[in-house]
């Protein structure tokens, strides 16, 4: 089974963490979508990381799709997900992956539009909304986790890819979002980057 894209991207970087957590051994391939668009096209033609190649040869696509494939897979114990019996539980954390993933978004979002747009084409209204909507989900996500006590070596998925997404925030796009104003989302992050399986799928 091979995970194919580069762990600079939050959702490629979440499924490795993940798949990892949930015990599932993995080859990682790491092609570009940019660099590589020819070598990862051969693999998957829609082009999109991550990409995942089951032992039987199907192709699986979204990070989101592909956590919720070997999730369903998973027993109980294995689990990164509050069990469906656990309503409340379970909102709460789908809350705050959506959270997480919105942030992921909007960063690609504003990434994107500096990077690949001309600078005459920028729409500065466009970008301002982006921008507003980047630090919506963090002010949300700083908040969730100050309540919340710190995860330790085996965290959830939501954790996961609130960690995830704020370290690829502060990579892309920390003019846009300071650290400083984020205390509790900063401390969350470092507690997990820490972690060693953190460690083993760095993001840079």
């Amino acid at each position: 089974m091979k995970l194919i894209g580069m762990l600079d991207s939050p959702y490629v970087r979440r499924v490795a963490i993940s798949l990892d957590l949930l015990g599932i051994s993995f080859e990682h391939e790491p092609l570009s979508v940019f660099s590589t668009f020819e070598a990862f096209s051969r693999v998957n033609p829609v082009v999109k990381a991550p990409t995942l190649v089951l032992d039987d040869g199907s192709v699986l696509m979204d990070s989101t799709l592909i956590i919720d494939y070997f999730e369903r897979l998973a027993s109980p114990a294995k689990s990164l997900m509050p069990p469906a019996q656990q309503a409340q539980a379970l909102a709460t954390a789908l809350g705050s992956l959506g959270l997480a993933l919105a942030a992921c978004e909007k960063a690609v979002q504003i990434v994107y539009e500096h990077k690949l747009r001309p600078a005459q084409k920028l729409h500065a209204p466009w970008v301002e909304r982006i921008c507003g909507q980047l630090l919506a989900a963090c002010t949300a996500l700083d908040r969730h986790w100050a309540a919340r006590p710190a995860q330790g070596e085996r965290p959830d998925q939501a954790a996961l890819t609130t960690a995830v997404a704020w370290s690829f925030v502060q990579l892309m796009v920390p003019e846009w979002v300071k650290a400083e104003d984020f205390p509790a989302l900063a401390a969350h992050t470092a507690q997990l980057e820490a972690s060693e399986v953190f460690k083993r799928y760095p993001l840079a």
